[in-house]
């Protein structure tokens, strides 16, 4: 449905330039969400969301799944951003003894663990989804690296623009600093708005396109906004984890992607973008549950090969669980996550050596590190650097 646009242009100086910045009207939509065209895209979402909440109960070490799909979510959103990290370097990132890695680009993958980390932790213990825990998140990721002097979790006080070098040359100009505040205070009550009706997914895809319109901090906004989207459905409750994330359905359609959020705002066209939103709700549910699958059908495969080796693979079997906990790790680091010896860690991993579960990375004879290389391929498909 095309309403026109979706707020209002405001003449502003940037840089002694003058420029229209766009200031969102107040969400649900006017008119209403025509319900009916998005009926369908809606049930296949909610049915494969369903399935993805699932996995919470029927995987053995749900906390597992969720540390590798962070980081796989925390390297896709990063590289839309213009990262160019891999997940290899953010595992690599964090052992103390991996010197090397891309430090730029890996910091910031960093923080956007300990941004979702964060969020998840203050949400689990009651504290509402709001504009200071969204600053909170921002402190997070901005707190090291580039962009640390961008005012971490502070909203901003002067104009930015998205696209083009200067504001006269720009995309889009977000709205001004004067009317930043009513904007997020108007997003931050239609967080928790019951009066439209509308599911919470539909409100999740509403409010990441508004957020990402308002662009409240100097930088970050695309990550936060990102993150957004699975807060609320924990919020919620349509999740019992984090177990969805849509940055590898984004980066896959980038251009669609901005193309949809550029559309909104001209035509006011909700449904179109809700419709692509929803698809990728569905597609990116199948995606981790069908992951999830074929992990633990390696993990199964490659214990039922190491049993094969009868006594000797008590150590082979304890070293292979830890793996599956951190897939590129130290001997040093495994003797201290399995308590056995470092001998035994060593003959442990020799077996896993010899059955092609693992390799050795460095080539080095000292403070060697080993990869669990079919899990590792598995985790990283998608993540490969723009």
């Amino acid at each position: 449905m095309h309403r026109g646009e979706t707020g209002r242009y405001e003449v502003t100086s940037v840089d002694g330039e003058t420029v229209r910045a766009f200031v969102p009207s107040r969400l649900p939509p006017e008119p209403a969400l025509d319900l009916s065209v998005l009926q369908g895209p809606l049930e296949r979402a909610l049915l494969a969301l369903g399935r993805v909440d699932s996995l919470a109960t029927l995987l053995p070490e749900t906390h597992l799944f969720l540390y590798r799909y962070v980081r796989k979510e925390a390297v896709l959103s990063s590289q839309i951003e213009g990262t160019q990290s891999s997940l290899s370097d953010l595992l690599l990132f964090e052992l103390d003894e991996a010197p090397g890695v891309p430090v730029d680009d890996v910091v910031e993958v960093s923080n956007y663990v300990l941004a979702l980390e964060h969020g998840l932790r203050r949400l689990r213990g009651g504290f509402p989804l709001c504009n200071r825990l969204i600053r909170e998140m921002h402190a997070e990721l901005m707190t090291r690296g580039r962009g640390s002097d961008k005012a971490p979790g502070e909203f901003r006080r002067s104009q930015n623009w998205i696209g083009g070098r200067r504001p006269g040359t720009a995309r889009f100009v977000p709205p001004p600093v004067h009317a930043l505040s009513d904007c997020m205070s108007d997003l931050e009550r239609f967080f928790h708005e019951q009066e439209s009706g509308l599911p919470v997914l539909l409100r999740a895809g509403l409010a990441h396109v508004q957020f990402e319109t308002i662009h409240p901090f100097l930088d970050g906004n695309g990550r936060i906004g990102r993150l957004l989207i699975t807060l609320m459905l924990c919020h919620e409750r349509v999740l019992q984890e984090p177990l969805l994330y849509l940055s590898l359905y984004f980066k896959r359609y980038r251009d669609d992607y901005y193309m949809l959020l550029n559309e909104v705002r001209k035509s006011g066209d909700w449904e179109a973008w809700l419709t692509f939103f929803l698809d990728g709700v569905a597609e990116t549910s199948q995606e981790a549950v069908s992951t999830a699958q074929r992990l633990l059908s390696l993990f199964q495969e490659d214990r039922a090969r190491i049993q094969q080796r009868g006594r000797a693979a008590g150590s082979a079997l304890r070293v292979h669980q830890a793996l599956q906990e951190r897939p590129i790790i130290s001997l040093q680091k495994l003797v201290d996550r399995t308590n056995l010896s470092f001998p035994a860690v060593s003959a442990g991993m020799k077996i896993l050596e010899e059955l092609g579960v693992t390799q050795e990375l460095t080539g080095r004879k000292r403070n060697r590190l080993f990869g669990y290389g079919r899990y590792l391929a598995i985790l990283s498909e998608g993540t490969e650097p723009l």
